[in-house]
């Protein structure tokens, strides 16, 4: 008999586990598995979205993140987290607007094209202008316009939150992301 909280392809032999307190990490060198800590994650199966804006300087920025999330309903909030060393960074910094393209199941391409570095990711790319000089991309599932309320440094992080100004979707299958890979559901 297999315990009834674990996948039917898992004992609780084959699971990995960690006792290392996570809050240590942050206080200096520690025994902190931060490699195994991110394999943990990624076990969380997410939707991929590109976010695309315009910094101040007028250069178009683009990553591919899988950190959305709604945050409310009144005023219609969302947010998503980019690494202080990303090169798209300053962009995002300095926008006033940035879009959320939630990708369909047939957009795998897209969203490998922009997790790369690249000086210009928007080369070969299809866009549409959006509010503030955000870019959307066609075909996704959903473009959430959004003006950008505030920014909180969190490690080696930053958490944009973002007000909804203007939304689309459509019916259709996404592109989800789970254990560093692209599955494509059936929708």
């Amino acid at each position: 008999m297999t315990n009834p909280t674990l996948p039917s392809t898992q004992t609780p032999e084959s699971v990995q586990h960690s006792d290392t307190n996570p809050a240590s990490a942050s206080d200096g060198p520690s025994d902190f598995d931060a490699q195994a800590f991110r394999t943990a994650l990624s076990q969380f199966a997410t939707g991929i979205t590109i976010i695309t804006a315009t910094g101040a300087d007028g250069r178009r920025v683009g990553v591919t993140a899988n950190s959305f999330n709604s945050v409310s309903l009144s005023p219609p909030l969302v947010l998503w987290s980019l690494a202080h060393k990303s090169g798209s960074f300053s962009g995002f910094q300095t926008c006033t607007h940035f879009a959320v393209n939630v990708l369909a199941a047939d957009q795998e391409h897209v969203a490998r094209h922009f997790a790369q570095h690249s000086a210009d990711k928007f080369i070969g790319i299809e866009t549409v202008p959006g509010m503030g000089n955000s870019l959307l991309l066609p075909g996704a599932l959903a473009h959430f316009e959004c003006r950008k309320r505030s920014v909180y440094p969190e490690g080696d992080h930053s958490i944009f939150v973002g007000e909804v100004e203007r939304f689309a979707f459509e019916q259709k299958a996404p592109l989800v992301y789970q254990a560093r890979h692209y599955w494509h559901s059936m929708g």
